[in-house]
């Protein structure tokens, strides 16, 4: 019996073969891709709120150690006669948002820990951290510091006596109590929007 020859491959079956290897990569390379964009994209949102939760809890440690004194100004430190202190806390609002400040008592463990802080927003949609070394008297100009960037709206209401939410505190008198409690809202640049309260020790 005739023994045939060995029958190799036609170009035809070459050529899609080709094809189908071709396809194979680009579809690998394609998932490939999308993968990594979903890695990059969790790890952005990750680090975004690793900020955010650093940002409250830097808030709320000062918000703990809150202090109903009254600041020195420069006027009272000029000694004139109808010169007031600034109150313990102030806080208002204006067309950015929110801006709050207070005195603070100094944490035991840091001598040198600033007595008067604030937090306010920036034109460049930034929270910023003020911080005094002692009270905002004459010569004692804050530092300041990006506390939170990409922020579009920050918020402060405070919960007075009669338990009801104001959006400015303390009113007209330098020694008013402080707020009982003090709410946070804060919305960022890409829509979250982010609401803690926040209780202040009598």
């Amino acid at each position: 019996m005739a023994r045939r020859a060995p029958r190799g491959f036609t170009l035809v079956e070459l050529l899609a073969a080709l094809l189908i290897l071709s396809l194979l990569a680009l579809m690998s390379y394609r998932a490939l891709g999308a993968v990594l964009d979903t890695r990059d994209h969790l790890r952005d949102e990750a680090a975004k709120w690793r900020r955010v939760e650093a940002f409250f809890a830097r808030f709320e440690s000062d918000l703990r150690l809150a202090a109903p004194r009254p600041a020195r100004n420069a006027a009272v430190a000029a000694g004139a006669a109808d010169a007031a202190p600034l109150p313990a806390w102030r806080g208002g609002a204006d067309t950015r948002g929110s801006y709050t400040e207070f005195s603070r008592f100094a944490a035991a463990e840091d001598v040198d820990w600033p007595r008067r802080v604030a937090y306010r927003l920036t034109e460049r949609n930034e929270i910023e951290l003020w911080l005094w070394p002692a009270d905002a008297a004459p010569g004692t100009t804050p530092s300041r510091y990006t506390a939170l960037a990409g922020v579009g709206r920050f918020e402060v209401h405070y919960l007075n006596a009669a338990l009801v939410w104001v959006d400015a505190w303390p009113g007209s008198t330098a020694d008013a109590p402080l707020p009982r409690a003090v709410r946070v809202r804060v919305v960022l640049d890409t829509g979250e929007d982010i609401v803690r309260i926040f209780a202040i020790a009598a």
